[in-house]
């Protein structure tokens, strides 16, 4: 007999008679058979060198860098994600739910504001998160806002949440650039210090986004004397008008009758003189009333905002095959309604925490120069305003489509600035303009690179990007998610209706 046999056997006798690890021989077990193998009760077996122990304390965790615990693979496992938030999906190694909520994230030291990045080729489920986000933050109480949804692909998922969609277009709602908004209710109901506050407010964001709308029609920035020129024309088309809801032809109108005010402005001495130096903005006024844009921002609002709906939307798909400037006439006027909403229930004591959208960005600021900045002055809420924002976009690309070098530094700074980045499949060009913002390591572009195409001319699988995402904030790893939706998700959450096979008849 061999010395391996023996000491074998021998191990074997040592554990039968060792009254803690003594077969139970004769017992039934619940499936009604007789138990004839040794039931361990403690730790190890009764033999030298088994690692008999009567109690096993848990064992030590440490933290540290990948770099730093590398030589103690396989023993080292990540962190955890155990991040608090809509439920995103899963970690794509761990297997973690992921949840996603900016606002809970800020709460608790994880980032330093609550603007999201979301950027991804197209059609690889960049408005899907988006509307995963939408439908959570709204359950947690949120009012969901999308201002100037360009391809109407958010209605469907607002409706079903209980929310309004107002479509703005010709022959459809329209949308007054000068109007107040639920900001005019707050007006009416403050006093003193706050009501001299709003009022300033509103006057700011009207008289931006009126330059917004001249710069966009002409493509060229407002000189001073024009900047002037509209102050006090829409100061005292405001006058005027006692509900606080000035037209654009109300202020073309002071323009083409000018009072002393304005003639002092341009050192004219006469009506007719006034009119020659103005002409270029008188016409430029002229276009937004009678040009493309005719019927859509030269009337009073026919759009109203209800703050205690769940969601709003201004849909201006049925405006997408228009020229450029009309798009982005819509989505800047979209977007200081929306701010004037969030703006207006804070200051009547209805403050609701917001999720904003804005999808499309670029179609807007690319049209004419200066468009970042006033864009900015219109829409700036930020998270003292309990907002949380989601800025997507298909490609950095977009920034180097805008008309000047500053405008792209600003617009690279507004994408910088977000808290949270949410990257979907994308090539390697557009990994180096991320890394510019943000670090990714080579493991992180490589999976991003991966889902950017299926690896093989193999028809009938999954694309490999389909609801995968790679979130970062600041210098840590990201969080690598896959997504799965409930079927309800299926259907509302469909970019593709267009391209369905109809069933056969």
């Amino acid at each position: 007999m061999s010395r391996s046999l023996r000491t074998t056997l021998s191990l074997r006798r040592e554990a039968a008679d060792d009254p803690v690890r003594r077969p139970e021989r004769g017992r039934i077990d619940p499936a009604g058979k007789a138990r004839d193998r040794p039931v361990p009760r403690s730790w190890g077996w009764a033999a030298p060198h088994s690692g008999r122990a009567a109690n096993v304390e848990a064992g030590i965790s440490y933290q540290g860098t990948t770099q730093q615990v590398c030589g103690l693979f396989p023993f080292a496992v990540s962190s955890g994600a155990a991040t608090p938030g809509v439920p995103v999906g899963r970690h794509m190694h761990t297997a973690e739910p992921i949840g996603l909520d900016p606002s809970e994230w800020l709460r608790e030291g994880l980032v330093s504001n609550t603007g999201m990045w979301i950027q991804g080729q197209p059609g690889i489920g960049k408005s899907t998160i988006v509307k995963r986000l939408m439908t959570g933050l709204v359950a947690f109480g949120f009012t969901g806002i999308v201002p100037g949804d360009v391809k109407g692909e958010y209605s469907a998922l607002i409706e079903n949440l209980g929310g309004r969609v107002w479509r703005i277009g010709r022959g459809l709602h329209s949308l007054n650039p000068l109007d107040a908004g639920p900001l005019k209710q707050a007006v009416a109901q403050t006093s003193g210090e706050e009501r001299t506050r709003l009022l300033e407010t509103v006057r700011a964001r009207r008289r931006s986004l009126l330059e917004a709308l001249v710069v966009i029609v002409r493509r060229a920035e407002v000189t001073v004397t024009e900047r002037r020129l509209l102050d006090v024309a829409l100061d005292l088309a405001v006058a005027a008008d006692h509900t606080m809801e000035p037209t654009i032809p109300d202020v073309v109108r002071v323009l083409t009758n000018p009072p002393a005010e304005l003639l002092s402005i341009t050192v004219c001495q006469s009506e007719q003189a006034f009119r020659r130096d103005s002409r270029d903005l008188l016409n430029t006024l002229g276009l937004l009333c009678a040009g493309a844009i005719r019927g859509i921002f030269d009337r009073p609002s026919s759009v109203t905002a209800d703050l205690d709906t769940p969601a709003l939307s201004l849909d201006i798909s049925a405006l997408d095959d228009d020229e450029d400037e009309v798009v982005a006439a819509a989505m800047l006027s979209s977007w200081a309604w929306a701010a004037a909403v969030i703006d207006g229930s804070a200051a009547i004591g209805r403050r609701r925490n917001v999720f904003r959208v804005q999808d499309e960005l670029w179609r807007a600021l690319r049209v004419a120069p200066g468009l970042v900045e006033r864009s900015d002055r219109v829409t700036r809420l930020g998270r003292h305003r309990g907002e949380v924002s989601a800025q997507v976009t298909h490609s950095l690309d977009d920034l180097e489509a805008l008309p000047t070098e500053a405008d792209r530094a600003k617009a690279r700074g507004m994408a910088a600035r977000n808290g949270i980045m949410v990257l979907g499949g994308m090539a390697d060009k557009e990994l180096d303009g991320i890394r510019r913002i943000t670090p990714l390591t080579a493991q992180e572009r490589g999976l991003v690179r991966s889902w950017a195409a299926p690896p093989t001319w193999v028809s009938g699988s999954a694309h490999p990007g389909r609801g995968k995402y790679l979130i970062k904030s600041g210098e840590r790893m990201g969080l690598p998610v896959a997504m799965s939706l409930v079927p309800t998700e299926l259907r509302l959450y469909d970019t593709d209706q267009a391209w369905r096979r109809e069933p056969p008849r």
